[in-house]
């Protein structure tokens, strides 16, 4: 269907939207097409990339320790980093 769409047809379908809605209107236009493409987008790659693989378990902060040293007479100590 596309595939005799030349140079003066592409230029005769650009008039007939700058007639349709007004050169002023078309970068408002652009920029709102634009914009729903890129939500479409954003909305369609986590579904995708969910489907092949699992989410990952959040990582769980493992408690702060104090290393403990034993002195010689049995007595801990706090040992210093």
């Amino acid at each position: 269907m596309l595939q005799n769409l030349t140079g003066w047809h592409a230029l005769i379908i650009l008039a007939i939207v700058v007639l349709i809605f007004g050169a002023a209107k078309l970068p408002a236009l652009a920029k709102s097409l634009g914009q729903s493409m890129r939500i479409l987008k954003d909305e369609v790659a986590p579904a995708s990339s969910d489907e092949q693989a699992p989410a990952a378990a959040p990582a769980v902060a493992a408690p702060e320790t104090t290393a403990v040293r034993v002195a010689a007479d049995g007595a801990p100590q706090r040992a210093t980093p």
